[in-house]
């Protein structure tokens, strides 16, 4: 099948794992969080504690198995994007760089959010006004950049199942947040979005 630069046909196929090792592939997408890890390892002891889930937070079954298939997904998604070249001079890279670009900006103010915030207080400042849980936002625009720039419908499944086992973390951390916070997190949740959005005025965060 002749494939044209950007027609119906050619698009259908693209749509075809490639599954191609190369150095133009989605893993160019994926390092930033085995570099986010490096990171970390050079962070002062104090601002590391504060990424960590609170020691009082008791795991159910369904946490340790939600964390695990997060855990899962995230290993075959990256090792997935070594296999996905990247289609480059094609609309749907620029697409998925974009995507990708305002994900990398969103857990670059994530981070600097995270280490500016003072030990037992809620993330609330910075990024974390427009959304409470801007490490997942992060992660999902990352995999939708990859998704899309590699015009892969197999990892765009693993970033649909991302998000819904990302929405069973963020409530069941949610609820963490309530009972060790108290009303300050709740205001917090009344004016901010889970996701994404501009802050609401209803109410002030106490």
């Amino acid at each position: 099948m002749v494939r044209g630069p950007y027609g119906y046909r050619s698009f259908i196929m693209t749509w075809i794992p490639a599954f191609e090792v190369g150095l133009v592939n989605g893993w160019l997408f994926m390092i930033v969080y085995p570099l986010q890890w490096l990171a970390v390892l050079v962070l002062p002891k104090r601002i590391v504690e504060r990424t960590r889930h609170h020691p009082e937070i008791v795991k159910t079954r369904k946490d340790r198995i939600v964390a695990f298939l997060l855990q899962g997904l995230w290993i075959g998604a990256t090792l997935l994007s070594i296999f996905l070249p990247l289609r480059i001079g094609t609309p749907w890279f620029w697409v998925g760089l974009a995507s990708f670009l305002v994900g990398l900006a969103v857990l670059v103010l994530a981070s600097v959010a995270v280490a500016r915030t003072p030990n037992n207080v809620p993330f609330t400042t910075g990024i974390y006004r427009f959304s409470r849980h801007p490490m997942y936002l992060s992660m999902l625009l990352v995999y939708l950049g990859v998704s899309i720039a590699a015009v892969s419908w197999l990892f765009f499944l693993v970033t649909v199942a991302t998000f819904f086992l990302q929405r069973c973390q963020m409530l069941r951390e949610e609820e963490h947040c309530i009972a060790r916070f108290g009303r300050r997190y709740r205001d917090y949740i009344a004016v901010t979005a889970r996701w994404f959005g501009l802050p609401s005025r209803s109410r002030d965060v106490a």
